[in-house]
């Protein structure tokens, strides 16, 4: 009987996922992203998980439909996503029904400040699904992002 539980008990585990061109990070744009590179995201959610007794996946892709498997897949072992969606952010209804669809809490991130940027930026598929957002805090909102998310789900 406890083995059944153990199987049937999702890991404290969150699923990191960051989309389109976020592994140019420390090159592309330095002057709007920073110098982080995305290793070093990868450290910061890691680090900031573990405080908060969780472990991290972490999966970047620029193609959707990659993106989109490894939410699907998260319902097997994660209680959480932490999302940078990228430039899918505005344009990703598909991206939008995954999240919606596996019924994990998530927290929407952006290293940018999106809405002081160009106005197709500042609309966001995810806003009103986001368990929680994060926006405009560099890469170290990646941290503040588990931290609130892991807050919901402990």
């Amino acid at each position: 009987m406890a083995q059944d539980l153990a199987v049937a008990t999702p890991h404290r585990r969150i699923l990191l996922v960051n989309g389109p061109n976020l592994n140019l990070l420390g090159t592309r744009q330095p002057e709007i992203y920073g110098t982080a590179t995305l290793t070093d995201v990868e450290q910061i959610t890691a680090d900031a998980a573990a405080q908060a007794g969780f472990q991290v996946r972490s999966i970047q892709s620029n193609h959707e439909g990659v993106l989109i498997d490894a939410i699907h897949a998260a319902r097997e072992d994660c209680l959480g996503i932490v999302i940078n969606p990228g430039g899918l952010t505005h344009t990703s209804v598909a991206l939008r029904d995954a999240l919606t669809g596996v019924s994990l809490p998530f927290a929407e991130i952006h290293i940018s400040d999106v809405n002081a940027r160009e106005e197709f930026r500042r609309f966001s598929y995810l806003h009103d699904v986001a368990a929680v957002r994060v926006i405009g805090e560099g890469v170290d909102g990646y941290a503040s992002a588990v931290r609130q998310l892991a807050a919901l789900i402990a």
